[in-house]
């Protein structure tokens, strides 16, 4: 497989659909916030780049790819009154419940991504108790090498900690690791740990946005195996 011995994913827009999972959690956590006052919960959501509304984020919503942390300081001064450890806290509670629609079927792909003798691994900027719990929900858990969410000890994207960490952990060289994301977090962070970036168009960004990062960008991740395919050397 042309040297290619492992593939770390980002979560969310990428296994999982950024939309129908984010725009429920982000309802759900301004209601709660805002003791079910709609009006004042479509007012804080503005802090987030979320129209309640319609319950779309904007393209440039640091919910897309940053941290939690990076979520509660921008929520903060609509929430004055909270810690800001209180506010991630049931930002987090909120995640792990979130529902959660998969790209694409994970199971049957994620199988053949293993008998194909890869390393599997997730990396994503939520935290690491909501990303177990995701995975979970939909049975995938036990099928990657290696979880870390921003909190795990290993920083969070673009920095390339999360990759390194991976690649360590399964004694691959990270020129042999793949990382595969929805946005350009993802993508500089493969560049930096020095692994091929694909980006996939399942998240918020478009084609324009990410192509300049990636080695190349697929429409989703349902085609990895035909593009590992091309490079069997």
């Amino acid at each position: 497989m042309n040297g290619i011995k492992g593939i770390i994913f980002d979560k969310d827009g990428t296994l999982f659909d950024f939309k129908r999972t984010w725009g429920a959690w982000a309802h759900a956590c301004l209601l709660r916030l805002c003791d079910g006052d709609v009006q004042r919960a479509t007012v804080a959501g503005r802090a987030i780049a979320f129209d309640f509304e319609k319950s779309v984020f904007a393209p440039t919503s640091v919910v897309i790819a940053g941290t939690p942390d990076e979520v509660t300081q921008a929520l903060h001064g609509q929430f004055p009154h909270m810690s800001p450890a209180s506010l991630t806290q049931l930002l987090n509670e909120e995640a792990e419940k979130a529902p959660q629609q998969t790209v694409v079927p994970l199971v049957p792909l994620l199988d053949e991504l293993r008998r194909r003798g890869l390393a599997l691994g997730v990396a994503t900027n939520d935290a690491e108790k909501p990303a177990q719990a995701h995975l979970d929900q939909a049975g995938v858990s036990a099928l990657f090498d290696f979880i870390a969410g921003y909190d795990s000890g290993f920083g969070g994207k673009p920095q390339p900690g999360q990759l390194l960490a991976f690649a360590e952990a399964q004694g691959l060289d990270p020129a042999s690791c793949v990382m595969v994301g929805d946005s350009t977090h993802d993508l500089r962070a493969g560049a930096a740990a020095g692994m091929t970036s694909v980006a996939v168009l399942t998240g918020l960004a478009q084609h324009s946005d990410l192509a300049p990062f990636a080695d190349t960008v697929l429409p989703d991740i349902g085609h990895l195996p035909a593009w590992l395919d091309t490079r069997t050397g």
